[in-house]
């Protein structure tokens, strides 16, 4: 199967009240382990490759060459959109396209509000001539995680007036704001703005993208979903589940050496993960 864009999945999630997973990968293994997971689950999924897994890859068209050969290989037949996550500039949001990939999100929030819509408007103009879906963000997403960090420690809720008007003046295909989340593990109880969340759907009318979607507490991850959120982005649960499988093999041998084995097992244990987010945000069987 080809890979698709976000566009029809995320409005068939907001539309029947569950919520697409976003899996970052990082390599190869990651890859295999959630298509894998999303195939048994019957579930769509969306691969994200943040601009740091771009390097470590060897450039944009390497993970899309990777990505559509396990479409092959493993016979893969559910939706997969792969999305580059925390796109800093029109540069390499186009190259991304330029590449194969089906989204990309461009991330201004950082700048102020009238410079965020005139690079999000570039890369709408450029993606949608394409056929590839686009994602914003707006407000402050608090920590840092895959080389993505944000100016406060703290997260800066959006504005809801902005959220309407970027919107508006840019035609995103979704948004994230930031409401209250973070990435990486989260230092203390996180608390979402979900009536925020709901005044931001209402108005908006798009689908909505939680980050930092790792660690949440399972109550908030529903209202998220309840409150018009239809992609959940995680990361950091897969990196503690990977790093944690492999350290306790060397704990309890410390001459192994074949990389095959212990790597295997970690990319077990992030199909664990995977799908037990997928049935937690109603995906299964969705496909």
């Amino acid at each position: 199967m080809e890979l698709v864009t976000m566009k029809e999945m995320l409005h068939k999630a907001l539309k029947e009240g569950y919520a697409v997973g976003h899996f970052d990968i990082h390599n190869l293994e990651w890859t295999q382990a959630a298509l894998s997971a999303a195939k048994d689950e019957n579930s769509p999924i969306i691969l994200g490759v943040t601009e740091e897994a771009v390097r470590y890859f060897g450039g944009f068209s390497v993970a899309v060459a990777m990505v559509r050969a396990l479409l092959y290989e493993m016979n893969i037949t559910i939706p997969v959109a792969l999305h580059l996550d925390h796109g800093s500039s029109f540069e390499n949001c186009k190259a991304a396209i330029d590449a194969g990939f089906t989204s990309v999100m461009i991330d201004a929030s950082h700048h102020p509000f009238e410079e965020n819509v005139k690079m999000t408007q570039m890369v709408v103009e450029y993606a949608h001539e394409r056929e590839v879906t686009v994602e914003a963000e707006l407000g402050s997403i608090g920590g840092c995680e895959a080389g993505v960090s944000v100016v406060s420690k703290n997260s800066i809720y959006a504005n809801l007036n902005e959220c309407v008007e970027l919107v508006k003046l840019t035609g995103i295909d979704a948004l994230a704001p930031a409401l209250g989340s973070a990435h990486g593990p989260y230092k203390g109880d996180p608390k979402l703005g979900i009536q925020e969340m709901i005044a931001i759907s209402e108005a908006t009318h798009i689908p909505l993208v939680l980050h930092g979607g790792s660690g949440l507490p399972v109550e908030q991850i529903k209202q998220s979903i309840a409150s018009g959120t239809a992609k959940i982005n995680v990361n950091a649960d897969n990196h503690l589940a990977f790093t944690n499988t492999i350290r306790d093999i060397f704990n309890q041998d410390a001459d192994i050496y074949y990389s095959d084995n212990y790597i295997a097992l970690g990319r077990e244990k992030v199909k664990e993960t995977i799908k037990k987010k997928i049935h937690l945000f109603g995906s299964a069987g969705k496909a």
